[in-house]
């Protein structure tokens, strides 16, 4: 039986580039994470799904959700203090360079929550927390809009769905990856400049620059949560906005989560658009705010 793949889905551009990317992804991750972790693949409707679990802790597992064009590689900041609260699921999101394959697209809010869904009962779990950065926290978001019924909570990192995307993030993004080939020294100072600590963690940086070689990515931009959108969710919802965000306007964005029910966002002094990836004060800071939320939500579930 012949396996269709929808044209309009992220892949590679052939096997040597994949191979070349994996070489760089599974270094990253045996330089990153803590150890032990567990490597599973998820097959659904949408593709197959890779999913890294990682902890030994009980209780409402955390699912994370990676920025475009990233993998799970990139959460290994809150491993350990997250690790030790609640089981970690880290997903390779469908259409991003990463162990996961696409067959259709999840372009499309209602199909994004449809995999993530479908992804989630796969693995049997009944409830989770989801947590995501920049696309990733507009996936959960978008989660918490068309299918809450696995969500305890949800925390969005500097997400995106909260206003269209802007010409400045674009601009800033393609500045990041021109930095990313920057001899040493200059590549320093760049990191300083464009709030960007990814240009520091060379097996990061390696695996990204990589994955942007060898991968066609397909994804348009997320369209943003309508008002009505923020209004129906009605799952507890934290939103961590950075200060100097290229994505979002601080203000703007702390007032439309105050549309959701049960939603807050903070804004991070001094960070950009990486709360928790500072690799500095910001890190505890941001770990310690995510299990606080965490707790809280805990505390208010009904006794079972």
């Amino acid at each position: 039986m012949t396996t269709v793949v929808d044209s309009a889905v992220g892949r590679f551009r052939g096997d040597r580039q994949r191979a070349r990317f994996l070489a760089a992804y599974d270094a990253a991750f045996a330089a990153l994470w803590p150890r032990p972790w567990t490597e599973t693949d998820v097959d659904g409707e949408f593709g197959t799904t890779h999913v890294h679990r990682y902890g030994a802790a009980t209780g409402v597992p955390i699912v994370l959700l990676h920025g475009a064009s990233s993998n799970a590689v990139q959460w290994y900041p809150f491993l350990a203090t997250l690790g030790a609260h609640h089981p970690i699921i880290a997903l390779d999101t469908l259409g991003d360079p990463g162990r996961s394959v696409a067959r259709r697209p999840i372009h499309d809010p209602a199909d994004s929550a449809a995999w993530l869904d479908e992804t989630l009962a796969s693995l049997g779990v009944p409830q989770v927390h989801l947590i995501g950065h920049s696309y990733g926290g507009w996936l959960a978001l978008n989660q918490a809009r068309h299918a809450p019924d696995r969500l305890v909570s949800v925390a969005a990192l500097d997400p995106g769905g909260l206003e269209k995307v802007g010409a400045r993030f674009i601009w800033l993004m393609y500045l990041n990856g021109m930095a990313g080939l920057a001899p040493s020294p200059l590549r320093r100072r760049l990191a300083t400049r464009l709030d960007n600590p990814i240009l520091l963690v060379p097996e990061l940086r390696r695996v990204l620059l990589t994955g942007a070689r060898t991968f066609r990515t397909r994804r348009p931009a997320p369209t943003p949560l309508s008002d009505e959108d923020l209004r129906a969710i009605r799952t507890p919802t934290l939103v961590l906005v950075g200060q100097r965000s290229p994505l979002l306007h601080p203000a703007r964005a702390q007032a439309r989560v105050g549309l959701i029910p049960h939603g807050r966002a903070d804004i991070l002094p001094g960070v950009g658009h990486g709360p928790g990836f500072q690799h500095g004060d910001g890190d505890d800071d941001v770990n310690n705010r995510l299990l606080a939320f965490l707790d809280s939500v805990r505390d208010d579930l009904p006794a079972s």
